[in-house]
């Protein structure tokens, strides 16, 4: 079995040492061995599991619930329900967000539109009648 270091598991995935020391510290690898020592030995599931938090971080998710859902894992079946219920919200939230975005990129693809036809024209006066132009020109 293929363990890794915290310099193999930062590198895997793409954190800083200090990133996944500061995660141990918050309780969100209690599943890391450690040798006798007290190294990390990371294994291939641990990194797994830290793609699951990357992933919960990315969508806005505080550390404190990302906590909560690390605590729910080990304790196992009882907390499928919390579980599912976390991550259909977590999906919610990434949809809305995923709106707001198609949203950004409808103004900014205008604004690529309206650049560049007044670029080919030499000049912005041929949106003269375009409200969103002559509102936000720069």
């Amino acid at each position: 079995m293929r363990t890794y270091s915290i310099s193999e598991a930062a590198k895997e995935l793409n954190l800083t040492v200090y990133t996944l020391r500061y995660y141990d510290k918050e309780g969100l690898m209690p599943f890391v061995e450690r040798t006798p020592s007290g190294t990390r030995l990371f294994k291939e599931s641990d990194i797994g599991a830290l793609k699951i938090i990357e992933c919960l971080k990315a969508t806005g998710m505080p550390i404190k619930e990302i906590k909560s859902f690390i605590d729910w894992c080990s304790e196992g079946d009882s907390t499928l329900q919390q579980r599912y219920d976390m991550f259909m919200e977590r999906k919610a939230s990434v949809e809305a967000q995923m709106d707001e975005l198609r949203k950004t990129m409808e103004v900014i693809e205008h604004k690529c539109m309206y650049y560049k036809t007044a670029l080919d024209a030499g000049t912005e006066d041929i949106h003269k009648n375009d409200k969103i132009g002559s509102f936000i020109t720069n």
